[in-house]
């Protein structure tokens, strides 16, 4: 629907008296207050020390007409970018309202659709109206999956014609799960040509012919989950070890031999390793891994049983991901202990890769890939952050990769991805620390004892602003409680009976 929410922008807001982390690295400041001006950032200015009154001869005027929000004892951070965030659509039961605002209220301004799954067209008018706030809904880049809308790519002259194409009709980039190599490297080729930043999930059945380290070569410039590093890491074999009775479209094999794929590849701190490190770090290549869309694998029951599931998960949504072996990503047919333990030795060397590639000065960012098994639009993207802090990742690193990588992997960061000033307003306001904490960010917020020695919730995202708007993200939450009570209402309408 239009817009209906948030504030703004306004000629001239200033937000007082809050702790800042930019997103570059740097650690925490304050008191600062932030002067935003429209949507851009016009102002930062340190306002005083912890632990002692403010010195009001510091602090930036009021004019007439001037705006100003005291969060005072609020944390302000940038607005998050997820790299890999579906819109969803008539499959999941999803309707972009919904998740949308799940988003903002977890304090993400920044969305890369990597699939235009709803259509080209249909994004672009999404991103058309999200730029010029006709509705409440984060920045979107809008990419498309390869060979979209064509009745088939099967040379490479075909290729580069339909990039040429997509390019033409406003994508921001492609998509690709695979193709016969000729064809998948005039297609990377000719995007680079055309300034279109590309995606790959380098699927199973093409893996074999081309994995990260041809793709990078040829131009690719993210990698979605982690398909096609560890293939590129076997030393003692060229495919992985499928059994016999392997068949890729049952989603448990499919699922159930991902998870026993990183203990085929090589050691930390082998050759092969740091050889396949080094060389996609010296081209510029992005890991954008998703883990949090995998944790269900290594702890089903946790996932299935969420907090969060009770109130903010759609009943069409829910009914998605039960076992059913027509929906992707819903392989749970009989998940066995077995499987859960291998899941969680695939986590702890990918992590290393992961944490390592970082440490070498390689660029890995946040993507969630919500929508699918049992991840909920916001809520993942925290659980994210969580599993790159448990790879290794001091907090500042989480938040530089959740922000300022991000807008590095989209050519954004000249206007987002920190709070500098120049930049458009997106920000962040949380009343707890999130560097102590990223359960904080969680829409639910965090168990805390008190000082009566009672559990009681705290934090939950404040304000998210985004260009300059500022919405009330405890509203949102509220209105996407209301989306799913109702859709639940509808549903128990339509039982027999009733």
């Amino acid at each position: 629907p239009p817009r209906a929410e948030g504030e703004g922008p306004y000629e001239r807001l200033i937000l007082r008296g809050g702790t800042l982390i930019p997103g570059t690295g740097s650690p925490a400041i304050g008191p600062v207050d932030i002067v935003i001006e429209g949507n851009r950032i016009a102002s930062i200015r340190s306002v005083g020390n912890p632990g002692v009154p403010i010195n009001p001869d510091r602090r930036p005027q009021a004019n007439p007409g001037d705006q100003e929000l005291d969060i005072t004892g609020s944390y302000v951070i940038p607005g998050f970018v997820d790299m890999h965030g579906h819109i969803g659509g008539t499959s999941q039961g999803t309707p972009a309202e919904y998740v949308y605002k799940l988003w903002l209220a977890h304090g993400i301004t920044t969305i890369r659709d990597p699939g235009s799954g709803n259509g080209l067209g249909w994004v672009l008018d999404q991103k058309r109206k999200s730029a010029d706030n006709e509705i409440t809904a984060p920045r979107i880049k809008a990419y498309v999956f390869f060979g979209q809308g064509a009745d088939g790519i099967s040379t490479p002259d075909q290729a580069r014609r339909w990039v040429s194409d997509i390019a033409k009709a406003g994508a921001d980039g492609i998509k690709f799960f695979g193709a016969r190599p000729e064809i998948l490297q005039a297609a990377l080729e000719e995007a680079k040509k055309r300034g279109l930043r590309t995606a790959m999930h380098h699927a199973q059945l093409e893996v074999a012919r081309a994995n990260v380290l041809h793709t990078s070569q040829w131009g690719l410039t993210t990698m979605e989950h982690w398909y096609g590093l560890p293939e590129a890491l076997f030393d003692d074999k060229t495919i992985q070890d499928y059994p016999a009775d392997y068949n890729y479209n049952d989603e448990q094999h499919r699922f159930g031999e991902a998870g026993r794929l990183w203990a085929q590849a090589a050691e930390p701190g082998s050759e092969r390793w740091n050889y396949v490190r080094d060389t996609l770090i010296e081209r510029g290549f992005t890991l954008d891994p998703t883990m949090t869309i995998y944790e269900a694998s290594r702890d089903l029951m946790a996932a299935r049983r969420a907090e969060w599931h009770d109130e903010y998960t759609l009943p069409a949504l829910w009914s998605f991901f039960r076992p059913n072996r027509n929906a992707h990503g819903s392989y749970w047919f009989y998940w066995s202990t077995a499987d859960e333990i291998a899941w969680r030795k695939n986590f702890q060397k990918w992590m290393l890769f992961l944490n390592d590639y970082k440490n070498q000065g390689g660029r890995v960012t946040v993507g969630s890939d919500s929508g699918f098994i049992y991840k909920i639009y916001g809520f993942g993207y925290v659980e994210e952050l969580e599993l790159l802090q448990e790879a290794g990742f001091h907090p500042l690193e989480v938040l530089r990769s959740a922000t300022l990588y991000g807008a590095e992997a989209l050519g954004m960061d000249k206007d987002i991805g920190s709070v500098e000033v120049g930049k458009f307003a997106d920000l962040v306001v949380v009343d707890e620390n999130p560097l102590k904490n990223f359960k904080a960010l969680f829409g639910t917020g965090a168990i805390k004892v008190d000082e009566n020695n009672q559990p009681v919730r705290v934090g939950g995202v404040r304000y998210t602003i985004k260009d300059g708007i500022v919405f009330d993200a405890k509203a949102l939450l509220a209105d996407v409680r209301e989306i799913v009570k109702e859709a639940k209402q509808g549903q128990a309408l339509k039982q027999p009976g009733i």
